[in-house]
């Protein structure tokens, strides 16, 4: 579950700095990345939301073919998605499956996606703010720790 929670507190930490940006910036893109920041945060929290479909039914409530809702709006979408998802996985079978592709998915699978896909995400967000002198913090699992007690005073 910590796994989930690291995925929720990473995006929310990266909207806030992208809620920072100028609409240009929010443009901004790079060799080798996704797209822009702000498709790459419209598509990261649409497929978000089509793993929870996968995991627990809940219908995605934003698109990649939508028009970019702002990074308020997406910012909501990943607390809710976020939320759901480590709701979820208390409520599944990891071996259960659902439908996916040609045939049916394992639950556990689509998790290890979910994680994955958001960290590869995330990582092409900072490549773009960092090539274009945006700092954006430190976004890593033992920052997720710091905040969130994973250290205990020795």
């Amino acid at each position: 579950m910590q796994t989930l929670r690291y995925n929720r507190w990473a995006n929310l930490k990266l909207l806030d700095v992208c809620s920072e940006l100028s609409e240009e910036q929010l443009q901004l893109d790079s060799p080798g990345t996704y797209g822009s920041i702000a498709a790459t945060w419209q598509h990261l929290l649409a497929a978000e939301q089509r793993y929870l479909r996968r995991l627990a039914g809940v219908e995605p409530q934003i698109s990649e073919k939508d028009p970019f809702p702002g990074i308020a709006m997406l910012k909501d979408q990943a607390e809710r998605s976020g939320d759901a998802l480590i709701g979820a996985i208390g409520h599944f079978d990891p071996d259960g499956t659902s439908p996916g592709g040609d045939g049916r998915v394992k639950h556990w699978l689509v998790v290890a996606q979910a994680m994955h896909h958001g960290n590869d995400h995330r990582t092409h967000i900072c490549t773009i703010l960092g090539q274009n002198g945006i700092s954006y913090g430190d976004l890593d699992v033992w920052a997720f720790g710091t905040d969130n007690g994973g250290y205990e005073q020795c």
